[in-house]
């Protein structure tokens, strides 16, 4: 076929690309390999017009799966930052690098400047026809974004592939929050010595990485709050906090402060040493904390929660006992309070319904005055 390529993968599916010759450079350029060869003519029709036109920006011989490899050593080093200006998260990296094992798989072998639209787009209707959930289609894209993000701002690209795309939606989950009475009951379920890490997750909502890395000098009982300093990631260890805001004072309310007193008087830890850790030194592990909870959850036929559930369980604790979202958004550690109404907004006291109802009952109250 005439300027179009045709391979097989390793699991017998076909795979094709177009192919142009751009004089200007004397080089070929080529689309990215796609399932149809529809999508290879197609692509090769446009780039023939382009060309044509002299609307074809030449194409730079450096491959996405080239430049994607470049990108996240500096992301790792720190010479490539996020939108913000900020060092990338280990966890944030590792999750990148799942994502664009996808992304090259399929389009690892496109020029850079070549990549368009409509690839990207089949790529998402291809993962989406796979089963993916929506979420997941989501993150695998989150690397491609971030990639031609940094590219369009070096002007190493004109066009971005990544924007207006055709992308499912999650449904909206409903938050796993436990009342209060179904926290009191998990945590007597629990040994004492596994209470006072899950009254910290239910009653202060730290994250869990904040959990493993909490310190005795965090802690001040007698004045009723904990210091959110760090957190510990499984690869990097102990370091900074989610984001700035992650940073902040949290209160201990009496039912968690009698909870962390009595893993003191147990543990006979202080100072430096690590509130929750297998040592002083040592964090726990997630997995065996989890599964040792479960299995006293089981034996008292009590439905399970997980750390992350009980983080909501707080929140929803929260605004429960009347706080505003200006001081939830605080006491949360979120890196704005956009992201405390979109999470909890419909917990929240005054929604659309009660708003009409009051609206009626004070416009009742005016006329009545009339």
């Amino acid at each position: 076929m005439t300027g179009i390529e045709a391979r097989t993968t390793a699991r017998g599916a076909r795979r094709y690309r177009g192919v142009v010759y751009d004089r200007r450079t004397s080089r070929r350029q080529y689309s990215p390999w796609g399932a149809t060869l529809a999508a290879a003519r197609s692509w090769r029709r446009t780039a023939l017009a382009e060309l044509e036109h002299g609307a074809r920006q030449p194409s730079d011989p450096t491959t996405l799966r080239e430049f994607a490899a470049d990108w996240l050593e500096g992301a790792k080093t720190g010479s490539v930052r996020d939108r913000r200006g900020r060092a990338y998260k280990p966890a944030t990296l590792r999750g990148y690098e799942r994502g664009l094992a996808r992304v090259l798989r399929e389009l690892g072998d496109a020029r850079l400047t070549d990549l368009r639209r409509a690839d990207v787009q089949a790529l998402v209707d291809r993962l989406v026809a796979s089963g993916l959930a929506p979420s997941t289609v989501r993150n695998t894209l989150d690397p491609l974004r971030a990639i031609y993000r940094h590219a369009i701002r070096r002007d190493l690209v004109s066009v971005n592939p990544t924007t207006d795309l055709d992308v499912p939606h999650a449904a909206g989950a409903a938050i796993a929050v436990a009342t209060h009475a179904q926290a009191r009951a998990l945590l007597a379920a629990l040994p004492p010595s596994e209470q006072a890490l899950w009254a910290t997750a239910l009653y202060a909502g730290l994250r869990r990485g904040e959990l493993r890395a909490l310190r005795w000098t965090d802690v001040d009982l007698p004045a009723g709050t904990l210091r959110v300093a760090r957190a510990w990631d499984d690869v990097s260890g102990e370091g900074e906090p989610k984001t700035a805001q992650a940073k902040r004072t949290v209160p201990v309310v009496a039912v968690l402060r009698a909870a962390l007193a009595a893993h003191a008087a147990e543990t006979g830890r202080e100072g430096h040493g690590l509130v929750f850790g297998t040592t002083a030194d040592v964090p726990f592990e997630p997995s065996t904390v989890r599964s040792r909870a479960l299995a006293a959850w089981t034996r008292a036929g009590l439905p399970p929660i997980t750390l992350h559930a009980c983080r909501h369980t707080a929140a929803s604790l929260m605004i429960a006992a009347g706080a505003n979202a200006k001081a939830l958004s605080v006491v949360m550690g979120h890196a704005s309070i956009e992201i405390t109404f979109n999470r909890y907004g419909k917990l929240m006291p005054g929604g659309e319904a009660e708003v009409g109802q009051r609206l009626d009952a004070y416009l009742s109250r005016g006329e009545a005055l009339e």
